[in-house]
């Protein structure tokens, strides 16, 4: 495996990525590592693929129905 040395960080990336090693419960190294992965793998997008992705959400929530008055009693409810 290869050893990378980053330099000139900036303090607010590094806190942020500090916090987010923390949130993980991973290391500095591993949570840059996952954030490097990621930001690679987040290529062109497939669009086949994203529209399955789609439609498997939907179908998820297909047999729900929201009227205007649910979302307004939803938008009102406990407010006086």
């Amino acid at each position: 495996m290869a050893t990378m040395t980053l330099k000139n960080v900036p303090d607010e990336l590094y806190e942020r990525l500090k916090e987010a090693a923390s949130r993980h419960r991973r290391s500095l190294n591993n949570e840059a590592i996952v954030c490097l992965e990621q930001a690679l793998e987040s290529g062109p997008v497939d669009p086949k693929r994203l529209l399955a992705q789609v439609r498997k959400v939907r179908a998820r929530g297909a047999n729900v129905y929201v009227t205007d008055d649910d979302l307004r009693a939803a938008r009102d409810e406990g407010r006086p």
